[in-house]
């Protein structure tokens, strides 16, 4: 039977999740970090985390998919299939949490503010695209498709 027929288990799907937000922090915060440091407008520091979040979560997934022996082109395409939605859902939500804390986008890098802003975004980030990951994987999409590279 496959994982089709019953759906991904939440271990599974947390754990594609906890490898996303993986990418996603990383990006996320260095987005953060360099539009703060530049003095960037507050639009320009969230686009410039998406971006870096998508770079750096395509980037862990093309990482493990190229030591499968994969193309560059083919590791890209499987990094766009696995993650595209995933770091998606990650990012909407983890910037609208930023967004709303009240003077977290304008707090420095040395205020607690701007730290447990991030730390919350992204956990809550995490919790909902949990659910995304376990419905993308049990149809065969999402992380399934890393899977057959490991």
């Amino acid at each position: 039977m496959t994982t089709h027929q019953h759906g991904a288990s939440w271990s599974t799907a947390a754990q594609a999740t906890l490898h996303c937000l993986t990418g996603c922090a990383i990006g996320e915060v260095l987005g953060m970090v360099l539009g703060t440091v530049f003095g960037l407008h507050n639009a320009a520091t969230v686009v410039l985390s998406i971006v870096l979040a998508f770079v750096f979560g395509y980037g862990l997934t093309m990482r493990g998919v190229l030591k499968s022996g994969l193309a560059p082109a083919a590791a890209f395409k499987v990094a766009l299939a696995a993650d595209t939605v995933s770091i998606a859902v990650m990012e909407i939500v983890d910037n609208t949490v930023v967004v709303a804390i009240p003077g977290a986008m304008d707090a420095g890098l040395a205020s607690l503010l701007f730290w447990l802003s991030l730390l919350i975004s992204l956990a809550v980030a995490f919790v909902i695209t949990v659910p995304v990951n376990k419905w993308m994987i049990g149809r065969g999409r999402g992380h399934a498709v890393v899977h057959g590279h490991h």
